[in-house]
């Protein structure tokens, strides 16, 4: 795989005083397309990582801790069949906090794709809620980065996930969104609602899959 290179400062250094603020970029790492079709794909399909295709563990850098939610494997190799190229959003702020490394992040990746199959781009936010960075959701970044090395278009490219931020994230960037449950949410707890204009809503990643594989 390899890694489109943006500098980032893993550590937020100070600013000086009246500085303008700076704005990292998320990371990147990119593989060839593993779509049955280049060329004619019916477009990308973006998952939210924890929650949504593996268990929630807080600043998880131990390959060990990756654990498949139920039926997301399915899903995955549903939409490849499909011809759809497949990305994960990310975020990190356990960097910035000196929590994570980037090896360990991506050690976590690699662990989600020998347990769930290839994607072909995994866009990053390595920082904390005070960094000022534009890939953070809700802001549109790690969306138009995973875009733009897609070479998609955003009304060509889904968004999968459980959080408000990434949802309003995909849907400011124009691409579209559905949202299925939050894995640590009780289950009689309702989903947060959505704009129904704009928004879909599936049970699992597996329905979000049968959502766009039939309508």
């Amino acid at each position: 795989m390899a890694y489109l290179e943006s500098t980032v400062t893993t550590v937020p250094l100070p600013r000086p005083a009246g500085a303008p603020a700076s704005r990292p970029g998320a990371w990147l790492s990119l593989r060839e397309p593993h779509r049955a079709a280049v060329g004619a794909s019916p477009g990308a399909v973006l998952f939210g990582r924890d929650g949504t295709l593996i268990q929630d563990v807080s600043c998880n850098g131990d390959p060990g801790a990756v654990h498949p939610l139920a039926g997301v494997r399915a899903a995955l190799a549903a939409l490849r069949t499909a011809g759809f190229a497949l990305g994960v959003l990310s975020t990190q702020p356990g960097v910035a906090r000196c929590v994570l490394r980037r090896e360990q992040v991506e050690a976590v990746q690699a662990r989600t794709e020998l347990l769930l199959g290839p994607v072909e781009v995994w866009a990053v936010c390595p920082h904390g809620p005070h960094d000022d960075c534009a890939c953070r959701p809700p802001a549109t970044g790690l969306v138009t980065a995973a875009c733009r090395a897609l070479a998609l278009p955003p009304e060509l490219v889904t968004v999968v996930a459980h959080g408000s931020p990434l949802i309003e994230a995909a849907l400011a960037a124009g691409a579209h969104a559905v949202r299925i449950p939050d894995t640590a949410r009780p289950p009689a707890a309702p989903c947060p609602p959505c704009v129904p204009a704009v928004c879909r809503s599936a049970d699992s990643p597996e329905d979000a899959a049968g959502l766009l594989l039939h309508g």
